[in-house]
């Protein structure tokens, strides 16, 4: 019933550092040659959190769109919009809202988390308290079955499986539902249909979870039912009720982590990034002044990579050979840290070379990255109002 689609975003809140580009963009690339790709700016989401400096989200948004194009995000393979011009966003998000228990936000890990790490900040809003409702939303709102993440976000889409599942309880009943199920299951055909009770039999008297997702890959195998017919024989499966809004499945990705000059997690807020377009000279400059081992306090002394930043950074940027030769070198000081560092300069500079000649016809002619977006929102809002219009009517808010 419902394609393949991936949909991830980020926060328009500054420019894009490598941190960015390893641990999410390197991966959007792929995943745009496999399926159908969704990629927004979430400038809704910024506000919760910088509310109170509005004047920079409008510019980062055109620099982040950039970064991504000049990384090799594909307009034609992927589409790239910004999240408050598809305003079906916030509509489902006040809707999801009304079914969305207090506790279930609450328990959030990141809620309590940011609060503790961004003590400068005043967190204690509503917006910030439902961020993870929209961000629930914005999933839901285009069917994504598939939502890139790292092992420490699992628990957000947890969580929009959660309001899934609950709307679909509360929403998908339908007058005589199951009468209208079992002709759709005719309309598969004797085989299929056969097939398909045996998938259904199985899990709900078995639990087998593998049959389930046989049935699934049936259904989305057959072409001859109609929507409504292929809902409700996909919430058939389950229970009684038709499947409005899919569950997505987090698609776990390695995000490896990236450390800043100081050998913190790389931040644009800690100020220890490395932009993604960033001047050679600058890239020198920073790495060759980033912190090291403070055990090498003269050239003399032996050192342990495992302490040091910029062991981090081999560890992306350098191969087995380089690596090898750095871990001698600092461990009998056979070398220095400013020569430990230089195959990093390179690395990167060399990493940026391609992305800086990408970049430059966006700079060149801003008008080019505007209509990019202009088509990409025009996509996502059809997609967006085709969710809407079943929303609508399963809860009792079309009035046609």
């Amino acid at each position: 019933m419902f394609a393949d689609r991936v949909l991830s975003g980020m926060r328009p809140t500054g420019r894009m550092h490598i941190g960015h580009y390893h641990g999410a963009l390197k991966n959007w690339i792929k995943l745009q040659e496999e399926y159908e790709c969704l990629f927004f700016a979430a400038d809704w989401h910024a506000l919760t959190t910088h509310y109170e400096t509005p004047e920079t989200i409008a510019e980062s948004v055109w620099d982040m769109f950039i970064d991504w194009l000049a990384a090799g995000i594909d307009p034609t393979r992927a589409t790239i919009f910004i999240q408050s011009r598809v305003p079906e966003h916030a509509e489902l998000t006040l809707l999801l809202g009304m079914i969305s228990p207090i506790g279930w936000l609450e328990r959030v890990p990141s809620y309590k988390e940011q609060q503790q790490k961004l003590p400068d900040r005043d967190l204690s809003n509503y917006g910030f308290l439902g961020y993870p409702v929209m961000q629930s939303a914005d999933i839901l709102i285009y069917r994504a079955n598939m939502v890139p993440v790292g092992e420490d976000q699992v628990s957000h889409i947890e969580l929009t499986r959660e309001l899934a599942r609950r709307f679909n309880h509360i929403y998908g009943r339908e007058p005589g539902f199951e009468e209208k199920a079992r002709l759709a299951i005719k309309k598969l055909g004797s085989k299929k249909a056969k097939r398909y009770q045996q998938f259904r039999t199985a899990f709900q008297e078995k639990g087998d979870t593998e049959a389930l997702d046989a049935a699934r890959s049936l259904l989305n195998d057959t072409q001859n039912l109609s929507l409504g017919d292929q809902e409700r024989l996909f919430g058939f499966l389950e229970g009684s009720r038709r499947v409005i809004l899919p569950e997505p499945q987090p698609l776990l990705t390695e995000t490896p982590r990236v450390p800043g000059l100081d050998g913190q997690k790389m931040s644009k807020s800690y100020g220890n990034a490395i932009m993604l377009r960033e001047d050679p000279a600058a890239v020198t400059e920073k790495i060759r002044t980033m912190q090291t081992d403070p055990a090498r306090v003269r050239r003399s002394d032996p050192g342990n990579p495992e302490k040091c930043p910029v062991w981090g950074l081999h560890q992306i940027y350098s191969g087995k050979e380089t690596q090898d030769w750095v871990v001698k070198g600092c461990t009998t000081a056979g070398i220095g840290c400013l020569e430990c560092k230089q195959p990093v300069i390179d690395a990167i500079i060399r990493e940026q070379k391609p992305i800086h000649d990408r970049a430059q016809k966006y700079l060149d002619d801003p008008a080019l990255v505007r209509n990019i977006v202009a088509d990409g929102c025009e996509r996502a809002r059809k997609l967006a109002e085709e969710t809407m219009r079943d929303v609508r009517q399963a809860m009792g808010l079309a009035y046609d």
